[in-house]
């Protein structure tokens, strides 16, 4: 991923746990319903309560195919730090056309495990309390070091440090993501805080650009029964469709899939609730939506079809499809050691990405064995300890107790320490983005680790990360590298970033030599309002860019910290730029 607060990752298969605030606004009330409004709901008479668990259960009890829910606004206590949780169910639909899920604590809104061809549509879900805050700056140090700020009405009022500003004039995103001190909020009554940067923080004028009267946005959690991460989840499910899905808030992910077949998300959205039809009444309208990605995706056996969806105003990446890397501590002839904190996606015939330390890409080849070779010893956790990743996954893998693994490959390898090793059968491969609405949010747009997969026709603004970028990241052992994937008549307005950008990083930080990423083709793709380079393409082979119309803004220019990173010299800059690249057929442009 990328330099930031490390809120996104909150389950037992991905790298590190990020812990919520705890906010205790006034008890949440019984599940109840309501008819579907158009007013606000706080100004609508109650009708009988319903529990929408029990509406559900009693169908599937039945062994109804297909539950059709009454239209309503159900509020939903959680069971288990979940609203609705489905398990081992197959071939079922649930149609929940105008019903709106209210969730009453910020915990997982839904949870789908081991399901087979279950289908749902229709659904709104929202959250009251919500699973963020927003306030309005009141005063500020003079090098912006502390800002004090009063929560508007209507916002709950604990606090933990995901902070966002906007502009108070236009409401939208005004600065990079605030990294803030251990105890960064401190009461001064009243509904009223002082926010406290780092210990290290230095002022900068090209990033400390919050004013008096601006507002500030920041995580908020209310649980009584432990925390759950994300609002729509699914594990280890083949053929699952959310369909018209329509979400207002996430304390983490808006969707989140993991190890699962063949997902499709069509006509599925993240977005801000407008003021006129929110919950109960509030100072200012919602200016974020959820508190990290939205459309998240690991270690798919066939990746999503996310298909005329929308991510807007969300705290990260509009779409992230990828998979898992383990490090490689050395290799022997046909074996490969190997680090796992956690159970592996690795499996005995799984054809497998081999990627060096300095950034080759090895032949792919096949996994033939696995078996326990001991733990971590003190030379790799030395190593490990000296490299730029995460440093969760750092301290992880260098703990005495992780565990080895000699990993049987089915031909010869010569693989120095810091090498990466990922499954090709959980990559997310034969993924599909078309026909979606992305933007308005810090971070990137697409965000594409997987191969066979198609970016068609999607529409992205004002990404302060890449529109696109297909890209593995060392980082944060997020696999893998590229092949066969078109990118086409996708429309790119107002980036902060490199419009497009193909790239492969060595676990040394350089720049990966052609081959990292093989047959990638970009054509009659629109970018415009977007810095200078447009579209870079590296560490590639086999390159067709052709019919691109790129109208750069050259007012608008990447920081001397992006061209660094990027390599490259602000007075070459052209709108497509290729780097480390062969085969490459170029027209039209």
């Amino acid at each position: 991923m990328k330099n930031l607060i490390p809120i996104r990752h909150i389950m037992p298969t991905i790298a590190f746990i990020q812990t919520l605030t705890v906010c205790l606004p006034a008890i949440a009330k019984g599940e109840e319903a309501t008819a579907p409004a158009t007013p606000p709901v706080a100004e609508k008479q109650e009708i009988p309560a319903m529990d929408l668990r029990k509406i559900i259960d009693d169908g599937l009890k039945s062994g109804d195919s297909k539950i059709v829910i009454p239209p309503g606004v159900y509020r939903v206590k959680p069971q288990n730090s979940q609203h609705l949780y489905f398990k081992d169910l197959k071939n079922v639909e649930i149609i929940a056309k105008d019903v709106e899920m209210v969730c009453t604590e910020t915990v997982r809104a839904i949870t789908f495990e081991n399901c087979e061809n279950v289908i749902l549509k229709g659904m709104t879900v929202d959250y009251d309390p919500l699973p963020f805050t927003q306030g309005r700056i009141t005063a500020m140090a003079p090098d912006k070091r502390w800002l004090d700020f009063e929560i508007f009405d209507g916002y709950p009022e604990n606090l933990e440090a995901r902070v966002e500003i906007f502009d108070q004039k236009t409401e939208t995103l005004k600065r990079s993501i605030i990294y803030c001190a251990e105890k960064p909020f401190e009461s001064l009554g009243q509904r009223r805080y002082r926010l406290m940067k780092p210990e290290n923080y230095q002022y900068n004028p090209d990033a400390d650009k919050e004013e008096v009267g601006d507002i500030l946005v920041t995580n908020s959690n209310y649980n009584l029964g432990g925390q759950n991460a994300h609002a729509i989840v699914s594990s280890g499910c083949k053929n699952l469709v959310l369909e018209d899905i329509r979400l207002y808030a996430s304390n983490c992910f808006s969707y989140l899939e993991y190890n699962c077949d063949g997902t499709k998300y069509i006509r599925c959205s993240i977005d801000r609730r407008p003021l006129e039809n929110d919950l109960k009444p509030r100072g200012i309208r919602r200016l974020r939506s959820s508190n990290a990605d939205a459309f998240h995706s690991k270690h798919a056996v066939r990746g999503p079809q996310i298909i005329g969806c929308t991510a807007k105003w969300q705290g990260d990446d509009c779409v992230n499809i990828c998979g898992e890397y383990y490090m490689i501590m050395g290799s022997h002839k046909h074996s490969v050691r190997i680090l796992a904190t956690r159970d592996i996606n690795l499996k005995v015939g799984d054809p497998v990405e081999l990627v060096s330390y300095t950034g080759e890409r090895l032949p792919d080849a096949k996994v033939v064995a696995i078996a326990p070779d001991g733990t971590v010893n003190a030379e790799e956790s030395k190593f490990l300890l000296k490299q730029h990743m995460n440093e969760q996954n750092k301290q992880t893998m260098s703990n005495p107790e992780t565990k080895a693994l000699s990993i049987t490959l089915d031909r010869e390898v010569n693989l120095p320490m810091g090498s990466v090793i990922g499954s090709m059968n959980h990559m997310g491969n034969g993924f599909l983005v078309q026909d979606c609405d992305f933007g308005m949010n810090r971070s990137r747009g697409i965000l594409i680790k997987a191969s066979n997969g198609k970016i068609i026709g999607n529409k992205t603004t004002s990404n302060w990360g890449h529109g696109i970028q297909i890209a593995p990241e060392w980082w944060w052992l997020e696999s893998g590298s590229s092949n066969d994937v078109e990118i086409r008549d996708n429309i790119i307005k107002d980036c902060r970033d490199i419009a497009i950008i193909i790239e492969a990083r060595a676990g040394n930080g350089q720049r990966s030599p052609a081959g990292a990423h093989n047959r990638i083709s970009l054509t009659n793709n629109s970018i415009t309002d977007s810095p200078l380079p447009n579209i870079v393409v590296t560490s590639t082979k086999g390159l067709i860019i052709a019919g691109n119309k790129c109208v750069p803004n050259t007012a608008v220019k990447l920081s001397d910290w992006h061209m660094q990173h990027y390599g490259l010299d602000p007075k070459k800059l052209e709108p497509i730029m290729t780097l480390n690249c062969e085969d490459v057929t170029a027209d039209s442009n």
